[in-house]
């Protein structure tokens, strides 16, 4: 059949944006934000900014940070973007204990839960793993490549993580799929044995996370461009409830704003006991949370928490020691940003525990700046500024990018037959060599 797809420009700028990341130490010591190739880091429990070490040269990464995690115990972090560069950190000292070199740019991390290897998975849909020996904290072994275990043929990976027993590894991807592969004992020789497909988005699959019920039942929570969120059945590959945002969207914003294009899913986090899910919106100012009733098997709407219209958060994390909510807003590779002028925001929600919900009336919301862990030094060394004016002026131009640019970069683009052939001609690794 003859291909009849429209063609799409290829546009630059806001397609190409890199939303600014947090994560959230499992135990509450410390809190990171990646926003381009800064890599900003706070230690909360000596209340000091941390100093980055790399001794690889560089005080962090050379172009946009696209995904970063701490490790289930929390002695170690990742981080890895479009450099084509994967770094794991030690987080009692903050230092670069191993850089890997990735064959393409890098769209997913994820340190597995004995902290014995670190996944990243690349723009081609491969997903590639390395050890982390005992000698690295030391030096590299420079036969200590990556090795791919898995892939999603050709399809950009999304997001990736380690299920809580550590016995499986879900991958989600732009094809609408998310893959749940059994990690297996020895991983140097390849994950080949598939536990499950989650099938049901209808749109590209942005986030993923795993929710307990308890050590033993665990559950997958999913986002994506479809404007839904969704609860599985891993184990068996079952979709057991589907949350519709676009439906309360539109209520809360009127029929004409809350169109699919503009309600992707940008990021979800569950809380501590699994009792919520917050879930960040690509055009929303403000965190929507859901009641995750996981014996029930339910996703319910409890209520949307409101910041300002100058505020969309694009990341959120939360710790095992914690009820505060992590929220994140700023982009880098904006048209006319200036490097200099990479900053974010910060939000963060307290009492991110539906009992604590239900016992006020009010319900949580966002921490004054006085009020935040350690005040001005944790939003200097995290935000990059606290000018509040500057931050404004630069944010405003992030603001409307940020309300369509999750579609932008994710969406699956179209080309006619003639553009296709010409970008295959146009391949690194198509073009002949003299």
């Amino acid at each position: 059949m003859e291909d009849t797809a429209v063609e799409e420009p290829e546009v630059s700028g806001a397609a190409e944006f890199a939303p600014a990341l947090v994560a959230a130490h499992p135990q509450g010591n410390s809190v990171a934000v990646a926003i381009g190739p800064e890599l900003r880091a706070f230690d909360l429990s000596a209340g000091l900014p941390v100093s980055l070490s790399d001794d690889c040269g560089g005080r962090s990464h050379s172009d946009a940070i696209r995904a970063i995690c701490f490790s289930v115990s929390g002695a170690l972090f990742a981080s890895a973007g479009d450099d084509k560069l994967v770094k794991v950190w030690k987080t009692d000292s903050w230092r670069c204990i191993q850089t890997i070199t990735s064959e393409k740019r890098v769209s997913a991390v994820a340190i597995s839960n004995d902290d014995l290897y670190v996944t990243f998975a690349d723009k081609f849909g491969v997903v590639w793993l390395v050890t982390l020996r005992e000698d690295s904290a030391e030096q590299v072994s420079v036969d200590n490549k990556p090795v791919s275990i898995l892939g999603h043929y050709c399809s950009i990976i999304t997001s990736m993580k380690f299920s809580p027993d550590g016995r499986f590894i879900a991958t989600a991807d732009r094809d609408f799929k998310i893959r749940v592969t059994l990690f297996p004992k020895n991983p140097l020789k390849g994950a080949h044995e598939i536990q499950s497909f989650c099938l049901g988005h209808t749109d590209f699959v942005s986030c993923i996370t795993f929710t307990s019920i308890s050590e033993t039942q665990s559950f997958l929570v999913s986002g994506g461009g479809d404007s839904t969120v969704r609860l599985w059945d891993y184990v068996n590959g079952c979709l057991l409830d589907t949350f519709q945002v676009r439906d309360k969207m539109g209520e809360l914003l009127g029929p004409n704003e809350a169109d699919d294009s503009s309600l992707a899913i940008a990021d979800i986090c569950p809380s501590i006991d699994g009792s919520l899910v917050a879930v960040a919106i690509q055009s929303f100012s403000g965190v929507m949370l859901l009641a995750c009733d996981l014996v029930g098997k339910k996703l319910s709407f409890l209520k949307v928490i409101t910041m300002e219209k100058s505020y969309i958060p694009t990341s959120l994390a939360s710790s095992l020691s914690s009820e505060l909510l992590w929220t994140v807003m700023g982009a880098s590779n904006m048209p006319n940003q200036a490097s200099s002028h990479l900053l974010t925001r910060l939000r963060i929600i307290p009492c991110f525990q539906k009992d604590r919900l239900s016992s006020s009336d009010a319900g949580p919301a966002t921490l004054e700046d006085g009020e935040v862990p350690h005040g001005e030094k944790l939003l200097l060394a995290l935000q990059g500024s606290l000018d509040v004016t500057k931050q404004e002026e630069v944010l405003a131009s992030v603001l409307a990018a940020l309300k369509v640019s999750m579609h932008k970069m994710l969406v699956k683009k179209h080309y006619s037959e003639e553009r296709r052939e010409q970008r295959k001609r146009g391949r690194n690794d198509k073009k002949i060599k003299n």
